[in-house]
């Protein structure tokens, strides 16, 4: 038997009074607690807490415990001097101690000492979980990014249109309204992609339906470049149309299902932003594309955006794994849980509360009978949303429909598809000028969709989208009478002011849409749809989404020319008003809640309070 070192005197006294002392703070409900914590002052005589801590270890199976308690301590700590002087003298007296020990008294200590060390233990490997947890984030903001090409490419696809419509015109010979419909037809278009897009989602995965809208995204942007006549313009116009509603719904669920809860937020603003930076990129090839002859600058224009598919395909292919949601809900569990070791913290408790929702979703599909993870048929998912929701999906659904119809019925697609026809129209006259103007106001647009990935976290949903419709309806305001002063006013100091006004409150409708109506919409509508309605629920939306975009597209230069730009612009201040009153009143905040729990949010019916849009 090894000896114990030789102890030092005061030094070692005042070791094992505060080891004790913490011993017995950590666990002040055992009995060898209560029998120390009055001792623990003698720290003056080194003899009485040294046979006090061998006493403990031979009197009682509680002593003998707490005497491991002790040790435990003592070895998670950095300490050499109690390593050497302290812990050892305690452990040799306990193997002696336990050594006597009759075989029934061993395993009552045993018991006992379980969960006491269970506890002190756990604090040790704390800081592995963080790390799992920043790897996990990493690798999760890898997959966000990959899948925001999508989005990307939408943006170039949504915006070339803008700078290349008057060279089509000129190079094809396309009237104004068949510019009106074809542009607008994009959008009524993407509505059957987003439609198809659910159920691709469903049935084929979300990764596989990413590598499918890059296909149509190229073949789409091949054929209108290559268009030599109207019927052509529109073909191609049909598939980047189709496309586009792909790429708005498969983005915003793969983001929302790959990521964890704590930034979800955070990484479901990246689609967003992505399509943003692609439509500024479409406005800057515009402005650098312009100077060449009229039947190459337009194709070249919308020809680029046929490069960025090659590589989200291949990314698609190699690189990006299936959402754990999706491997759930069709049975590949290990799958799932390898996937979710990647990107969470704690894959088994997540897993285990994923099981449980798809498993509860499979039994309320099923009228209540039957358990496996089997998915509903699509009949059962469309049923329960348009046909016989419950009061949760109900909610649901007028949220997600709201927030659709309102952000395209503010004007959006008005200042994106005919910004240099409202610059003109106010009286810059420059082609560059104008090209420029449209440039600033694609990276007002991209700049501001930043504020949201770091603030819808923090500040909560409602907030922003509060902050959003409050500010798009002073600047279409404020838009508007710069409209009405460049038509009532003449001269060219007015004409200056007007025109420097109306860009100014361009630009601050654009920051401020995406400031919340343009990035939060998205995050709010994937993250509170139920996991067996995720992907045919935000198909409907965006299928809505597009129907709005596509009437507002349509029908601006009629409006324009029927009510005045002035009052056109008047008209979405007052839509971006009433989306305001929409979002206070129906509502409720979603910050920090797993994706399981929004159906209980919903089925509570959680009504927003004031404090609520105030507070995150």
């Amino acid at each position: 038997m090894p000896r114990a070192p030789r102890l030092p005197s005061r030094r070692l006294a005042l070791a094992q009074a505060a080891t004790i002392s913490l011993a017995a703070a950590s666990h002040p409900g055992h009995p060898a607690a209560r029998a120390v914590s009055p001792c623990a002052c003698l720290y003056r005589c080194p003899s009485i807490h040294l046979s006090l801590s061998l006493s403990l270890s031979l009197l009682s199976p509680c002593g003998a415990n707490f005497s491991s308690i002790v040790v435990s301590s003592i070895y998670s700590s950095k300490n050499i001097v109690l390593h050497r002087y302290l812990a050892t003298p305690l452990s040799l007296s306990l193997s002696r101690a336990r050594a006597r020990r009759p075989a029934t008294m061993k395993k009552e200590e045993d018991d006992l000492e379980s969960p006491l060390l269970a506890d002190i233990k756990e604090p040790a490997p704390a800081p592995a979980p963080a790390d799992g947890s920043t790897k996990g984030c990493t690798y999760a903001l890898v997959c966000a990014l990959l899948a925001s090409v999508t989005s990307i490419i939408y943006g170039y696809n949504r915006g070339v249109m803008s700078g290349a419509q008057k060279f089509i015109q000129a190079d094809v010979g396309v009237t104004d309204a068949q510019l009106e419909v074809l542009i607008g037809a994009t959008s009524v278009y993407s509505l059957l992609g987003s439609l198809a897009a659910g159920w691709a989602c469903d049935r084929a995965g979300r990764r596989r339906t990413v590598a499918l809208s890059a296909a149509l995204f190229l073949a789409g942007s091949a054929v209108t470049a290559a268009a030599d006549g109207y019927a052509a313009l529109m073909a191609g116009q049909l598939v980047a149309g189709v496309a586009c509603g792909f790429g708005l719904v498969v983005a915003p669920v793969y983001i929302a299902e790959i990521s964890p809860a704590d930034a979800r937020g955070f990484l479901s603003s990246i689609p967003e932003i992505a399509g943003n930076s692609g439509i500024l990129l479409s406005y800057i090839a515009d402005f650098a594309l312009a100077g060449l002859p009229t039947q190459l600058n337009w194709r070249l224009m919308i020809g680029i955006g046929a490069v960025p598919p090659l590589f989200l395909s291949a990314a698609a292919t190699f690189a990006m794994p299936e959402t754990p949601r999706w491997l759930v809900l069709h049975g590949h569990r290990d799958e799932a849980r390898r996937v979710l070791a990647r990107t969470v913290g704690d894959a088994d408790r997540r897993l285990q509360e994923i099981v449980t929702s798809v498993r509860e979703a499979t039994k309320q599909a099923a009228g209540g009978s039957g358990g496996g993870t089997a998915p509903p048929p699509s009949t059962s998912v469309w049923r329960e949303i348009l046909l016989r929701p419950t009061p949760a999906v109900r909610r649901v659904m007028l949220a997600i429909l709201g927030l659709q119809v309102f952000q395209q019925a503010c004007g959006v697609a008005a200042m994106v598809l005919y910004a240099p026809r409202v610059f003109s129209h106010v009286g810059i006259t420059s082609e560059r000028a104008v090209l420029g103007a449209t440039v600033l106001l694609g990276a007002a647009k991209t700049a501001a969709i930043v504020v949201p990935l770091f603030l819808a976290d923090r500040l909560g949903r409602r907030p922003m989208l509060l902050a959003s419709a409050g500010g798009m309806a002073a600047s279409l305001l404020v838009l508007g009478l710069s409209m009405s002063m460049s038509m009532s006013m003449s001269g060219g100091a007015t004409t200056t002011a007007a025109a420097t006004t109306c860009v100014a409150a361009a630009v601050a409708y654009m920051a401020t849409f995406s400031l919340g109506f343009g990035p939060v919409i998205w995050m709010y509508g994937s993250e509170i749809l139920p996991l067996r309605l995720r992907a045919q629920g935000t198909g409907v939306g965006t299928a809505v989404n597009r129907v709005m975009s596509a009437v507002v597209g349509m029908t601006f230069i009629s409006m324009y020319e029927a009510v005045g730009m002035a009052g056109t612009f008047y008209i979405f201040a007052a839509l971006s008003a009433a989306a305001w009153v929409f979002v206070y009143a129906c509502l409720p905040e979603t910050k920090g809640r797993s994706l399981e729990e929004m159906e209980a949010l919903f089925d509570a019916g959680a009504a927003p309070s004031t404090r609520a849009a105030l507070s995150s």
